[in-house]
């Protein structure tokens, strides 16, 4: 009976033991669940990193290269500085010319003034002339045109010069004008 007493006791402590191991069994399970769960998290926080890393690395790259970006526009600004200080000495010698040339142009204001004076008197004496040369010298010329040929030619050849001439002479007056736009720009 102590045999049988024995194993009926074993077998009860088996059921107890079984019974109260169960629920740590479960929690063992649960908690191996949880574990492989966080396994796979910390496999992606090390993927995350690892990405994390070479963002980092980069942008130290691109911090470097910006580093240099701004060493190369720091020497750029100090030449413009230069160029600025350049410019300013360059303006003010040509606000002393521009002041010498307000000078100029009030005289030549002066002179245009008493060249217009002039200019109605020669405008009456060559309305004078050219009402002589289209009643007497035309009707000479056009004998002379039809007798000398030769020198018709060596008129025209001059006629050519005279373009020339006027050319010249239209660029000159345009630069004249130009210059007087620009004084006034300045003035």
């Amino acid at each position: 009976m102590d045999r049988e007493l024995l194993l009926a006791m074993s077998d009860l402590l088996d059921q107890k033991l079984k019974a109260e191991l169960q629920p740590l069994k479960d929690e063992i399970c649960g908690v191996k669940d949880e574990v492989a769960g966080l396994k796979g998290e910390v496999s992606a926080l090390k993927e995350d990193v690892s990405a994390l890393k070479e963002d980092v690395s980069a942008l130290k790259e691109d911090v470097s290269a910006l580093k240099e970006d701004v060493s190369a526009l720091k020497e750029d600004v100090s030449a413009l500085k230069e160029d600025v200080s350049a410019l300013k000495e360059d303006v003010s010698v040509l606000k002393e010319e521009v002041s010498a040339l307000k000078e100029d142009v009030g005289a030549l204001k002066e002179d245009v003034s008493s060249m217009k004076d002039r200019l109605d008197v020669l405008e009456e004496d060559v309305h004078g002339i050219k009402l002589h040369l289209e009643n007497v010298t035309d009707k000479n010329i056009q004998l002379l045109a039809e007798n000398y040929v030769p020198a018709a030619k060596r008129y025209e050849e001059a006629a050519a010069q005279i373009d020339t001439m006027q050319e010249d002479i239209d660029r000159l007056k345009n630069v004249v004008q130009e210059h007087s736009e620009m004084l006034q720009r300045i003035s």
